[in-house]
């Protein structure tokens, strides 16, 4: 008798690595998940340790094959997706980090944004990449690694140091170093890549001091890349698909076409909007960006990523001890009939789409008297749907269509109060899959499809259930009042930090 085959989908995330067991149908056999260190060595910076990133992705793995009492053989193939820009510069022939991994939220790089801007390279940079000149993204991180740990840049110079983003480190240290690769998705996101012809680009290496000797070979989104090595639990396994995390949710969403739209509220909120096999120019600042790479054609994006959605929860559990975990914080906000006029902007990190502004500084306002605990915990819940807002109202504007649906998932979707409220600020319907895990199983299709696992998209989209629908039902004067008062507060909070 055969063997039972799955899909194991490593998912990398910002402040945890997940693994999930993924059947032929979608189904989530087991989920293991480990958090790991955030490191705050000043003030605006963000940083991991890669061998921690590593250990706890490496332990997971194991933890959720075993829970399913299955070993190696029965694993068709391994999907990773990851959080995206983070950056990792290695030593190639010991695979030891020469500096801790900097996370997209770090801001350290800011000041040289400027200086690129002052010279008047934002447009071209933009032209090339599809990207806004910003800390969020690689190049500018590798630099930073480049010119500030001792003797750096002159090894990396030597060919003795390779970077890439975290799907191109677990892929190095799967295949015990044999194979040093990344994918469109993630390479789209690094400042270096030019996404329309497709390929490293020369100048913008020079420009950002990065040699090219350093880059992994780009591969597509769904193709064998190498096979696991000892150093994992359990060798042989192909690697078969590599994806940035919210790339891999709206393909996990099936939104494979133009016009389909996706919000994943992690950490951070990103929406994206499929566009088909053209790379559109945004005029709202928005993110023009590679969605995938799947049987030789590439399908391009719009996305809008808001640096604080989730976050701001932990906040309030972990800065201001509201909340003893993330998910009292829908009981305490809903203790409460309305935000009693409190708004929270929370620009931790700057703000991202559609203001790109990274001095900008997190602000509560509208406090009383009477302002209580549940009153900012409904407020940061309402600021991750007000975010949202503006970035889908420029989507709408860029892509020149109405939009009717948001596809929605990560963790603070099964919020039902706040997709009830995102569905009364936007006036759009909200949809929620049956299965949140959309950022996996996007991993997981890619991968399966590349060894067969999956025969087609088709097979795939039957996959997909709803689970639950949300509609406005929210008075126009209600809801003018709600956004007007937090443009007002976003007006507040920008600019700050100069």
């Amino acid at each position: 008798m055969a063997q039972t085959k799955y899909i194991l989908a490593l998912d990398q995330g910002t402040t945890s690595s997940r693994a999930l067991i993924i059947d032929r149908e979608g189904n989530v056999g087991a989920v293991a998940q480990k958090e790991f260190r955030q490191i705050f060595p000043k003030s605006g910076w963000v940083e991991h340790d890669p061998n921690e990133i590593w250990s706890s992705q490496a332990a997971v793995a194991a933890e959720a094959m075993a829970k399913l009492n299955i070993g190696g053989p029965q694993i068709a193939a391994i999907g990773i997706t990851n959080q995206r820009e983070t950056t990792i510069v290695w030593d190639r022939r010991t695979g030891e980090p020469v500096y801790n991994a900097i996370v997209w939220q770090d801001r350290r790089t800011a000041a040289f944004c400027d200086e690129l801007k002052q010279a008047g390279l934002a447009e071209k940079i933009r032209r090339k990449t599809g990207l806004v000149l910003d800390a969020y993204f690689s190049a500018t991180k590798v630099r930073w690694i480049l010119d500030n740990v001792p003797g750096v840049r002159q090894r990396a110079q030597a060919g003795e140091l390779a970077f890439g983003t975290v799907d191109a480190w677990l892929a190095w240290k799967l295949t015990n170093g044999r194979v040093h690769v990344t994918d469109m998705s993630n390479a789209s996101r690094t400042l270096l890549f030019n996404i329309h012809e497709q390929k490293w680009d020369a100048e913008l290496c020079e420009r950002f001091g990065v040699p090219a000797s350093m880059l992994p070979e780009v591969k597509s989104c769904s193709e064998v890349v190498g096979v696991t090595g000892t150093a994992f639990a359990a060798p042989g396994i192909p690697i078969a698909g590599m994806v940035g995390d919210q790339q891999s949710a709206l393909f996990g969403q099936m939104g494979t076409e133009p016009g389909m739209i996706k919000n994943t509220y992690g950490t951070g909120c990103f929406l994206i909007m499929n566009t088909g096999p053209e790379a559109k120019h945004s005029k709202s600042n928005l993110l023009t960006t590679i969605a995938w790479k799947l049987g030789g054609k590439v399908t391009y994006a719009l996305e809008g990523s808001i640096f604080i959605g989730g976050a701001v929860v932990q906040w309030l559990r972990d800065g201001l001890h509201c909340i003893h975990c993330s998910r009292d914080v829908e009981a305490l906000a809903n203790s409460v009939p309305d935000n009693g006029g409190v708004y929270v902007v929370p620009a931790f990190a700057g703000l991202g789409a559609p203001y790109w502004d990274q001095y900008a500084r997190g602000a509560i306002l509208g406090i009383t008297r009477g302002t209580t605990s549940a009153h900012i915990a409904r407020a940061c819940l309402e600021a991750i749907a007000f975010q949202t807002k503006d970035v889908l109202d420029a989507m709408a504007d860029d892509a020149g269509i109405p939009i009717t649906e948001l596809r929605v998932d990560g963790g603070a979707s099964v919020n039902n109060g706040l997709m009830e409220f995102q569905a009364d600020l936007t006036q759009v319907k909200v949809i929620r899959p049956r299965t949140l895990e959309t950022t996996a199983l996007g991993a997981a299709f890619f991968a399966g499809l590349a060894v067969g696992y999956w025969q087609s998209l088709a097979e795939i989209r039957r996959i997909w259930k709803k689970d639950a629908e949300f509609e406005s039902r929210m008075a126009p004067e209600r809801r003018a009042e709600l956004l007007k008062n937090w443009h007002k507060a976003v007006s507040r909070a920008r600019d700050w930090d100069r």
